[in-house]
């Protein structure tokens, strides 16, 4: 009668396992618990299954942790990917001059209704000054050549101003275009990434669950053992 080197019991005949018998995740996890245990030694059937649970319980455990474990690096790339891409206006304003924002201001300006209704109520108001009220002696008398000075020096600096803005505009754009590049390589990486941790995760689940399953089959062969030798009985 073989001797059980986990209880040091008497084994039951039928019920001897062997060492050399036993998968090799089993059978490191009896030899953590008892390190003299070798591939010659014997357990009994409830033995065995005690340790093929507690097996079954390790993977599971490590399954669910790895599971977290990939979730924080998903959590991880999301908070990057945001911290990349916001705030794209406040960098571009910061960057700006004195002068460039006195510019982009007197371009919005003189780009809005505003500023039409405005001049044109200027110069409405200028020539009814020069024509009633100061009929007599006015002091810019039909053609107006005052006020066309006015209008040419105000066309003349209006322009480069303008200009100046587009091209800050044109700047704006090139700097958000660089974001935008920026963040969609970034979101291509990721998305890579997140790929390749996905595919890891579905072969690594795989083997776990064909052990899994190679564990039950060994239960229930066990069964089928334990059957049988009860109908011969």
């Amino acid at each position: 009668m073989k001797t059980s080197q986990i209880s040091q019991q008497p084994i039951l005949k039928g019920e001897e396992i062997k060492g050399l018998d036993i998968r090799e995740g089993i059978f490191n996890l009896i030899k953590a618990d008892f390190p003299n245990f070798q591939e010659n030694d014997f357990i009994n059937i409830a033995e065995l299954n005690q340790y093929r649970r507690l097996y079954l319980t390790s993977l599971i455990r490590q399954e669910k942790g790895e599971l977290a474990a990939i979730d924080r690096d998903v959590m991880d790339a999301i908070k990057n990917n945001a911290i990349l891409s916001e705030n794209v206006q406040d960098d571009i304003e910061a960057e700006l001059s004195f002068g460039q924002r006195i510019a982009d201001k007197v371009a919005s300006f003189g780009g809005s209704w505003t500023f039409i209704i405005t001049f044109f109520s200027f110069i409405l108001i200028w020539i009814a000054t020069n024509i009633w009220v100061l009929a007599q002696k006015p002091f810019d008398p039909y053609p107006y050549i005052l006020l066309n000075l006015i209008l040419s020096c105000l066309a003349a600096i209006q322009a480069p101003i303008i200009m100046m803005s587009q091209n800050r505009q044109e700047q704006k754009d090139r700097q958000r275009g660089e974001h935008d590049y920026k963040i969609n390589l970034k979101a291509e990486l990721e998305i890579k990434l997140l790929s390749e941790k996905i595919d890891h995760l579905l072969v690594h689940q795989n083997k776990k669950l064909l052990e899994i399953q190679e564990i039950q089959t060994d239960y229930l062969e066990d069964l089928m053992k334990a059957l049988k030798k009860s109908e011969h009985h």
